[in-house]
């Protein structure tokens, strides 16, 4: 007894000391043939980055992707000449996704920046799909919008059977109980609802029961409908608000919906527009990092003239070889040596862009190389003309007019809320009763039969109204949605103001950079002739070599500056078409809807069948007003000039330019070297057609190109 006690007071020392060194701690159960493997069986972390399991193939110019050229590989396969209609095209007809040129500038010394906005924010970036995203929406849709007029089926078969007990003690439940079975019952019912546009409801019902202690059939038919008279009553106010609205600022109606669609549609116009001009500009600013290439390149050449010559009058001792000039001519030659690398990696990197914003590869084997020429003919506008059509034509104020006519409606809805709710409502129904539900020998004998003799038919008509004391979420509605008119009206006019000063400073931005082109061009015309006389003079040893280098750079410094002038002559006609919402006509682009499916086309007719067989009905009052004023004419007049241009008809012969002050001519790129670190590298030129491309097409441009001086 004396050993059992002691090993119980082991054990349960043993328990104590166990349980104060753990403590409360939760602890893992032991197995017996645990294999040390369950690591593998689960996962041990909840938020470790996964991959995920998706699979999108990579278009054809991301896998084809060539070593891009630079300094070191600075030698393309050959050349690709194109036109600025061409690269539109291109950029259209690659655009699902609608790139964009932000982060991106262009200047006198080159391109900075690379395009980032697809990585950075995709969400904000537009696409092809956004119009039909909007008009499909579920929830906001125009679809949806008219699914609250669809008729709505319902039909339920159910079976039943029930045991009541019937009598018995209510102290022994089990003592003398009669149970009473009261069998079987069934009910069949279908009806069909619709509501309508002028927020009325109507329905048809028809049910059957079937009873089996009685074995007797009950059948009725209903229908009737319920028709708002004040608050909720007329077309108008249900193809803004929806038959569904009841609560005063939620309106998702037809017109709502569709407004909607029509603000995405101009979404899209802008992004369309914004991308056309992206390509204008590294169309253009690629045109001038060849002639800046070109100008830089001149000046290296006669710098290294000029550095050999010096160098071989030091060399033999003769007079004006001095150290000091061998070693400024150098120190120059270097200086524009240099200049002409940072425009041949200029020129690739503005050539890349130019690719990227038409969708291509950003190498190829090929150099791009613009072969149109710009404008340097002058342009004179009318003013009132320009305000009158950017007025009406500009994107933006499109949007907000359209945005204006929501909250006109808004506004025409709220009022509706004021109105007390008054509900007239009717409703007729036929009742049977019988053994059989169908017994065609006697029709009194069956449920159907009795409903069609009509012997047991009921009606109901009344009025139901309700109103609220005081109607303060009504008027906070009404009032609210006087503000939003108000403000929306207040944005447009301040937009219209913002849009002339906008349009004026693309008037004198365009006159400026004409001007500038004029004089950029007396400028080259002064230092080619400075270079020749100063040249001249040097030879014979009356100037020294300071002014001979000075004259140099001062002759790349004017053809610099005087591409550089044209250029931007160029991209102010480019803005102000843009401003104006001319930009689209002006690069002959025009948007259009694609193809839908046959589907769709043999229902349109059909429908179409239908209204040409009805009769008209006025609606009178009830007839909604005026939403919109129908498509937008996107080319205004190919016909005349309203923009108060220099050309009197659609043919390409510019006004002549005033006589007595010389002119020269860009010249054609189509001699244009690319230089490798070296010196004096020509790489061979070949021609060859653009490559084609089957992803459908953004827009579409209209063939036989008009004159792209006009407007």
């Amino acid at each position: 007894m004396n050993c059992l006690r002691r090993f119980t007071a082991v054990i349960a020392g043993a328990c104590f000391a166990s349980i104060c060194l753990v403590g409360c701690h939760p602890q893992q159960p032991l197995y017996l043939t645990e294999k040390g493997q369950y690591q593998k069986k689960f996962i041990s972390k909840a938020t470790r980055i996964d991959y995920p399991d998706t699979e999108v193939s990579s278009t054809p110019e991301v896998c084809n992707s060539l070593p891009p050229l630079t300094l070191d590989n600075p030698n393309p396969a050959n050349f690709w000449d194109l036109t600025l209609e061409e690269a539109v095209q291109m950029a259209l007809k690659n655009s699902k996704v609608i790139r964009t040129l932000n982060g991106v500038s262009f200047s006198q010394a080159g391109t900075n920046g690379t395009p980032g906005q697809l990585l950075s924010s995709p969400a904000s970036v537009g696409t092809v799909y956004d119009p039909a995203l909007i008009e499909s929406d579920p929830r906001y849709g125009v679809e949806a919008a008219l699914s609250a007029f669809d008729g709505q089926l319902a039909a339920g078969v159910n079976w039943a059977k029930s045991d009541v007990a019937d009598g018995g003690s209510i102290n022994s439940p089990y003592s003398g109980a009669n149970f009473a079975g009261n069998g079987d019952r069934g009910t069949f019912s279908v009806g069909i609802n619709k509501t309508m546009s002028t927020g009325g409801r109507a329905y048809v019902n028809q049910g059957n029961a079937y009873s089996a202690p009685y074995s007797a059939w009950t059948t009725y038919l209903e229908g009737g409908f319920t028709q708002p008279l004040l608050q909720g009553n007329g077309i108008q106010f249900n193809r803004i608000a929806g038959p569904d609205s009841g609560t005063p600022g939620y309106y998702n109606g037809v017109a709502i919906a569709r407004i909607s669609t029509d603000t995405a549609l101009n979404d899209f116009e802008m992004a369309a527009r914004n991308l056309v001009a992206d390509v204008e500009k590294a169309y253009w600013n690629l045109y001038y990092a060849y002639h800046y290439l070109e100008s830089v390149k001149s000046g290296r050449d006669s710098a290294h003239q000029t550095w050999a010559q010096t160098h071989t009058m030091y060399t033999l001792g003769a007079a004006g070889g001095r150290a000091q000039y061998e070693a400024q001519a150098r120190n120059n030659y270097f200086t524009f040596r240099a200049q002409t690398e940072v425009a041949q990696s200029n020129l690739f990197k503005t050539e890349n862009t130019l690719r990227y914003i038409i969708g291509l590869t950003s190498t190829d084997g090929r150099l791009i190389r613009p072969v149109d020429d710009p404008i340097i003919a002058p342009l004179k506008l009318d003013w009132q003309n320009i305000m009158c059509e950017s007025l009406i034509r500009s994107p933006e104020l499109r949007k907000q007019k359209w945005d204006v006519k929501k909250r006109e409606l808004e506004l025409i809805a709220s009022k509706n809320f004021l109105l007390p709710r008054l509900d007239f409502n009717a409703g007729y129904v036929w009742n049977g009763a019988g053994r059989d539900l169908l017994n065609s020998d006697n029709s009194r004998s069956n449920a159907f039969g009795s409903m069609t003799n009509g012997d047991y038919a009921s009606w109901i008509m009344g009025l139901n109204a309700s109103m609220p004391f005081g109607w303060r979420k009504e008027l906070a509605g009404v009032r609210n949605a006087q503000l939003n008119l108000a403000r929306s009206r207040a944005l447009l006019q301040e937009q219209e103001l913002e849009l002339t000063h906008q349009l004026a400073d693309s008037f004198r931005e365009i006159s400026l950079a004409y001007q500038q082109s004029r004089t950029m061009l007396q400028r080259r015309i002064a230092a080619d002739d400075e270079v020749s006389s100063v040249s001249a003079a040097y030879r014979v040893g009356t100037t020294t070599l300071d002014q001979l280098l000075d004259a140099q750079k001062r002759q790349a410094e004017a053809e610099t500056a005087y591409y550089r002038s044209i250029v931007d002559y160029n991209l102010a006609i480019t803005t102000l078409h843009y401003r104006k919402g001319s930009l689209l006509e002006y690069n002959n682009v025009a948007l259009a809807e694609g193809m839908w499916p046959a589907k769709a086309y043999f229902d349109a007719k059909r429908r179409a069948r239908e209204r040409d067989a009805g009769h008209y009905l006025n609606y009178g009052f009830t007839r909604p007003r005026v939403v919109s004023r129908g498509a937008y004419q996107q080319f205004q007049d190919n016909g005349s000039i309203t923009d108060g241009s220099i050309f009197s008809d659609g043919e390409s012969t510019p006004v002549q330019v005033p006589q007595g002050e010389p002119v020269i001519a860009p010249p054609a790129p189509a001699t244009f070297e690319t230089p490798q670190a070296s010196i004096d590298t020509v790489v061979v030129e070949e021609k060859i057609s653009p490559v084609s491309f089957t992803t459908p097409a953004v827009a579409t441009p209209v063939p036989n190109r008009n004159n792209r001086y006009v407007r």
